[in-house]
């Protein structure tokens, strides 16, 4: 198992940005391995996270540290397979609103790998739905290309 978002990582993209400040919030700072650096959302739900990959991957967990407060409550996983052209739910998840690294297990098929990963945050527990994320990581393994 290996860090996807550090050796497989072909695009990052996220819904918004604290107003539009890249430079202090941009989606880099929650893949830099930093904890000082993090992404923060702009206001309004959902608000998501998508990532697509260099080569197809399967997935064993996605590990992430949001600021307590700035925590996403009800939250899905979607994936897209080789072959597929839409994204399909893979899961919830329920983060709890706390400072910690937090796992979620995901074990993607092996028969199927995945090529892109959207991270849904459908509500925050921010009232103004804000997300904050100092650190993100898809841990998992590269499908050898034949």
């Amino acid at each position: 198992m290996q860090s996807l978002t550090q050796n497989n990582l072909k695009r990052l993209r996220v819904s918004s940005t604290l107003n539009k400040n890249t430079r202090e919030f941009g989606k880099d700072f929650m893949i830099d391995g930093n904890d000082e650096t993090c992404w923060n959302s702009h206001q309004g739900s959902p608000q998501s996270i998508s990532m697509e990959f260099k080569e197809a991957s399967i997935l064993n967990n996605v590990q992430i540290m949001f600021q307590g407060g700035f925590t996403g409550k009800n939250c899905e996983f979607w994936v897209r397979t080789c072959g597929q052209d839409n994204l399909t739910l893979l899961k919830s998840f329920y983060p709890e609103d706390k400072n910690t690294m937090q796992k979620f297990d995901l074990t993607s098929d092996s028969s199927n790998p995945i090529t892109e990963l959207k991270i849904v945050f459908l509500d925050s527990t921010d009232f103004y739905g804000r997300i904050t994320i100092y650190r993100l990581d898809v841990i998992g393994s590269i499908v050898p290309s034949e």
